[in-house]
């Protein structure tokens, strides 16, 4: 009678197979961990060096926040207290806008303006918005090559202010007869930001320094927009006679 002789499985060979895998890849993995300690033991000097390096900026970075700009940017708010409050005063009264505008420039009673504070608080808060300040004073006094200068510094995220800044940069090269450098910028004061302060504005300043410019599609379009979404801001006002002129 033949005997029946039982074959290997192929689940058997596969966990051979396996078997034998896993050991070259323990191997291989305790041979990748040797190399790895010897680099690390080689080059332990140069490492320590790198970590010591990073703790020395980073504890660096803070000394420098907490020790001096964290008290510089306090003792400039305080400072600039007084021209905020020249510019207030100079914008409510437009008899004494002149003489108050030059003391919250250049200051008065021994406090600095904002021309001061940009000169020594650079890198503030205070300094940042002091650039605005002075651009928009210099708007009113006529100065607009001066006023687009300090708005074009001005730097901020803040959805209105950053935007005016833009508008006013448009409205100098607006009085400039620079029509279409104007138009530039009461699109990007636009594209900036979608505020309900800023954006009716800038709309109609758009819309008339580009119908000016004969770009009537381009009028219409920014009237349009005004009417749809901001009918009830003072900006709209004539609203429809000046989408008719944009539509003849």
């Amino acid at each position: 009678m033949a005997t029946y002789k039982k074959r290997a499985t192929k689940k058997a060979e596969t966990a051979k197979q396996s078997e034998s895998t896993t050991e070259e890849v323990f191997t291989s993995l305790d041979s990748s961990a040797g190399l790895a300690e010897g680099w690390v033991s080689k080059n332990q000097q140069i490492i320590l060096s790198s970590i010591l390096g990073i703790v020395v900026i980073v504890l660096g970075y803070l000394a420098y926040r907490n020790f001096m700009v964290l008290p510089k940017s306090e003792e400039a708010n305080n400072e600039m207290f007084q021209a905020q409050k020249y510019l207030e005063q100079g914008l409510a009264d437009e008899s004494l806008k002149d003489s108050l505008f030059n003391l919250a420039l250049n200051g008065g009673e021994g406090k600095y303006g904002f021309l001061d504070i940009i000169e020594n608080y650079s890198g503030t808060d205070a300094a940042d918005l002091a650039e605005y300040n002075v651009g928009m004073i210099y708007l009113q006094l006529d100065e607009f090559e001066l006023a687009i200068d300090y708005l074009e510094d001005f730097s901020s995220n803040d959805p209105v202010l950053k935007a005016l800044a833009l508008g006013g940069i448009g409205d100098a090269f607006s009085e400039l007869n620079q029509k279409n450098d104007a138009l530039d910028y009461y699109k990007k004061a636009l594209n900036f930001s979608d505020n309900s302060l800023t954006k009716p504005r800038f709309l109609r300043k758009a819309g008339l320094v580009a119908l000016d410019l004969g770009s009537v599609d381009l009028a219409s379009e920014y009237f349009s927009e005004l009417k749809d979404g901001f009918e009830d801001s003072p900006e709209a006002k004539n609203i429809d006679a000046l989408l008719g002129m944009a539509q003849n």
